[in-house]
């Protein structure tokens, strides 16, 4: 009688063992089931509604069109320095400058267009006719210009000497804009130099 005791004893432990195992091997492993999204487990036994599907864009951080949502790279990133190279139709809506009582307009002195060139990596050669104008651009296309002298025709028949400074942006492929203060003296009357100073809204287009 100990002996089937001992054996029915032997027996139940076993099969206890034996049901206990199968119930580590049935453990639930929560996690994305689906092998086309991007964050696929193959370990998951369990979906878990965290499945998230490929998306495309532009992941490089320094490119102007960065995707931060992005989980496939999809080659089209676009970097604001190579963006601001080449030649821009310009709009420009400047405010008019009065030198002893004589207008002119910076809008009809401006040329119908700039080209921008490259000087080295952040830095840019902006020609404005026969000008040239240095200014920066970062990873976001801001663009600035530190004050600086260029000659250029103001309206008052030969070119005169310009501190120009301000800032901009370049928006896209084909859009940006600049504010730039036009600022100098000129003798109108020989030794009596008048100050003026003009600010121009530009629109870039390509």
């Amino acid at each position: 009688m100990k002996s089937i005791l001992k054996i029915s004893l032997v027996l139940f432990i076993g099969v206890s063992l034996i049901f206990s195992s199968c119930k580590k091997e049935d453990v639930s492993q929560p996690g994305c089931t689906n092998p086309s999204a991007s964050n696929y487990n193959p370990y998951a036994n369990s979906d878990d509604g965290s499945c998230i599907s490929f998306i495309y864009g532009c992941m490089d951080n320094l490119a102007i069109n960065y995707n931060y949502i992005a989980t496939t790279d999809d080659s089209t990133c676009l970097y604001a320095y190579d963006l601001a190279l080449g030649v821009w139709d310009i709009d420009p809506d400047c405010e008019e400058i009065d030198v002893l009582g004589q207008v002119v307009l910076l809008n009809d002195q401006l040329p119908e267009s700039i080209d921008v060139q490259a000087n080295e990596e952040g830095s840019l050669f902006i020609y404005i006719g026969e000008s040239q104008v240095s200014a920066d651009i970062d990873n976001f296309g801001n663009i600035s210009v530190t004050e600086q002298t260029a000659s250029i025709d103001a309206g008052f028949g030969v070119p005169i000497p310009v501190q120009i400074a301000g800032s901009g942006k370049v928006e896209s492929e084909t859009d940006g804009y600049m504010n730039l203060t036009f600022s100098g003296e000129i003798d109108l009357i020989p030794g009596f130099p008048t100050s003026f100073s003009s600010t121009c809204y530009i629109i870039l287009s390509k």
